[in-house]
């Protein structure tokens, strides 16, 4: 039985299907197509985030965006830390989410 996927996944997935006996069909990306991929696997995995049944599936869902997100910092230039530490500054600069504050309205 054959299902299509045409998704990005993780490196080591081809590996995994050839040791449960399955035949995996996979190709390399160009720039252009890895970006794109990268957006729509991102799309997929804030679904599954909201999506997840239990505190543990959250967390190994946001593991998963994580592991996008430094994906995606690579393929632009950036390690990692370099986006933390850009986080860090915005946080500093307009704050974080931690008083869950909703702009309802600006009257000017």
């Amino acid at each position: 039985m054959e299902k299509v996927y045409n998704k990005l996944v993780r490196d080591k997935i081809p590996d995994i299907c050839r040791a449960n006996g399955e035949e995996p069909f996979v190709r390399g990306l160009t720039d252009e197509e890895y970006w794109e991929y990268l957006l729509k696997k991102d799309v997929e995995e804030l679904e599954e985030v909201r999506t997840a049944e239990s505190l543990e599936d959250r967390k190994k869902e946001l593991a998963d965006k994580l592991e996008l997100i430094r994906a995606m910092a690579e393929f632009s230039g950036f390690g990692l830390e370099e986006i933390i530490e850009e986080a860090d500054r915005k946080k500093q600069k307009n704050g974080g989410f931690e008083k869950r504050l909703l702009l309802e309205k600006v009257i000017k």
